[in-house]
């Protein structure tokens, strides 16, 4: 059983850049496709990027691609969201998640057995 913990969420202006942590135990990471989804309020949670287990391939939602990175440490068992050129439409709530397997629905948070618990991200305008 994995458990995720986010870290990294906090205030912003827009134009700036942040970087999330989402730290795991209980399993290894890199036996986990990874991925950041976000929450805002009176939203649907949407997909914002996503990794396999090997690191090969990536996917970002088109909103945050060219600005977000989605990226893993195996040797601290912690992956990360790398943001620039936050915008205000980029508040949300955050969260990491990951799954052992290699879903076609990996874009849908019913692809995912285990998720953070959210860290916030406000950008002002």
């Amino acid at each position: 059983q994995v458990q995720l913990v986010e870290s990294g969420g906090g205030l912003v202006q827009a134009g700036g850049s942040l970087t999330l942590s989402c730290e795991a135990s209980g399993g290894a990471l890199v036996s986990h496709a990874v991925a950041w989804f976000r929450q805002a309020p009176g939203l649907e949670r949407e997909f914002v990027a996503w990794m396999t287990r090997s690191n090969i391939n990536t996917d970002y939602a088109d909103s945050v691609k060219g600005r977000f990175t989605i990226s893993r440490d195996n040797a601290k068992n912690t992956m990360y969201l790398h943001m620039n050129s936050l915008k205000p439409e980029d508040s949300a709530v955050y969260y990491c998640a990951a799954s052992t397997f290699l879903s076609i629905a990996y874009r849908t948070p019913g692809g995912y057995a285990y998720w953070g618990q959210g860290t916030q991200v406000t950008v002002s305008s």
